[in-house]
C-alpha cells in the first residue's frame, strides 16, 4: 500500500505579525520534514513583510526565507491544520475542538537584530524536531 495515499498530517504556526517567529517555524518545518508535512502560517495583524534579522538568521542555516510574505489568519487555516501551534496571539486565535494545539512562549524578535534573533532561531529548530518526531515517528 502507498504511503501517499495517507493524508499528511499538518501544522499551522501563528503570531500576531507573521513575520519571525512563525516564519522561521514553518521555514525550518518545511525544509526538516522533507515535504512529509503540510505547513501553514498566519498571522492575527501581519506586518508589511517579513523580519529582516530573522531572514539573516535563517541564511545562516541555509534557509531562505527571502520570498516569503505576512499572512492574515483565516478560519479556514485553522480548519484545514491538525496542529495549530500559537506564538503569543493569545485569544485572537479561533479554536476548534479535535485540533491539537500547543503555545510555545518564545521571545518576539521584532525590532531587534540578528544576534537577539540567533537564539530564538535555535529554540524554534529543537522545537520543530521535537514536533516531527511526534508527528513521523519514524522520521529518525
Amino acid at each position: 500500500m502507498s504511503t501517499e495515499t495517507a493524508k499528511k498530517p499538518s501544522v499551522l504556526f501563528v503570531c500576531v505579525h507573521n513575520a519571525g517567529r512563525s516564519q522561521m517555524a514553518a521555514a525550518f518545518l518545511t525544509t526538516l520534514s522533507k515535504g512529509e508535512i503540510e505547513v501553514r502560517s498566519a498571522g492575527s495583524q501581519p506586518a508589511e513583510k517579513i523580519n529582516p534579522a530573522a531572514v539573516e538568521a535563517m541564511a545562516e542555516v541555509g534557509i531562505d526565507m527571502s520570498s516569503e510574505i505576512p499572512k492574515v489568519l483565516t478560519t479556514e487555516a485553522v480548519k484545514e491544520s491538525d496542529v495549530v501551534i500559537t506564538m503569543g496571539c493569545g485569544d485572537e486565535c479561533p479554536y476548534f475542538p479535535g485540533k491539537r494545539y500547543e503555545d510555545w512562549v518564545l521571545e518576539d524578535p521584532a525590532g531587534k537584530g540578528v544576534d537577539s534573533v540567533r537564539p530564538i532561531r535555535d529554540d524554534i529548530k529543537t522545537r520543530i524536531e521535537d514536533l516531527i518526531e511526534s508527528l513521523i515517528p519514524a522520521a529518525k
